[in-house]
């Protein structure tokens, strides 16, 4: 079984690390409606299959699952803050293939029907620095992102799991009023293989420590790991609630 390992990154932060005056927490959660879009090959038993499309083959379409994450800011500028959030990934479908493509070592002719699963749930734990903390705020630190994934077809399934170093980036713009825009990116490119992880957002924070989120968020994944070597997209806009304390 292969693993998904790549060398951890070494962040070089020649930069002053900002640091909270208070113990900073922030809570918060919502819906992403996600549309997956690529292909997958099983390669189970070391025989790689043909390239089945994920809409067009696998019949995969559009889904609302839920999201959440807490982080944490504190007053010690030695110590990284931290954000964990968590993130499921599903989607199903049943249909007629397109073309013929083999799975785990079964063939697929063209006009067959299938029926078809597609899981990556997702665990980040992020250790984050504070570079910039005023009406621009600035992050920068480390994204161990963990996944557990399975692709079913047709009672035939592939399974995948690891944890990934990921480099993680955030930046926010602070708006008159309560509002602001903002990015989150955790990413990493090694050996071929690469994660994005992109979310682009406006956030409204009331005076009664509540607020609420929208905007786009995008993974990409082209990675060989395990059985299954993929091609993969998901986007979709989400929107959600927080406290902020």
């Amino acid at each position: 079984m292969k693993k998904l390992l790549f060398s951890a990154l070494v962040l070089a932060l020649p930069f002053n690390v900002m640091a909270d005056t208070i113990l900073g927490v922030k809570i918060g959660g919502g819906s992403w409606s996600h549309d997956p879009s690529g292909s997958i090959i099983s390669t189970q038993g070391g025989t790689a299959g043909t390239s089945a499309d994920l809409k067009d083959d696998l019949q995969l379409g559009k889904k609302s699952e839920g999201y959440g994450y807490i982080s944490l800011e504190h007053p010690i500028p030695a110590l990284p803050n931290i954000k964990l959030s968590q993130t499921n990934l599903t989607s199903s479908g049943s249909g007629s293939v397109t073309t013929d493509f083999t799975f785990n070592g079964t063939s697929y002719s063209a006009s067959t029907a299938v029926t078809t699963e597609f899981e990556l749930n997702q665990t980040d734990v992020i250790l984050y620095y504070e570079i910039l903390d005023n009406i621009v705020s600035f992050d920068v630190g480390l994204d161990a992102k963990t996944i557990d994934g399975k692709v079913v077809v047709n009672n035939e399934s592939s399974t995948f799991s690891g944890t990934i170093p990921m480099l993680y980036l955030a930046a926010e713009i602070a708006l008159p009023a309560g509002f602001a825009i903002s990015a989150e990116i955790s990413t990493i490119s090694a050996s071929g293989s690469s994660y994005d992880d992109v979310t682009a957002k406006v956030s409204y924070t009331s005076d009664y420590l509540f607020g609420v989120e929208a905007g786009i968020r995008t993974q990409t994944i082209k990675a060989d790991v395990d059985d299954v070597d993929a091609t993969i997209d998901f986007k979709g806009p989400f929107a959600g609630v927080f406290l902020k304390f």
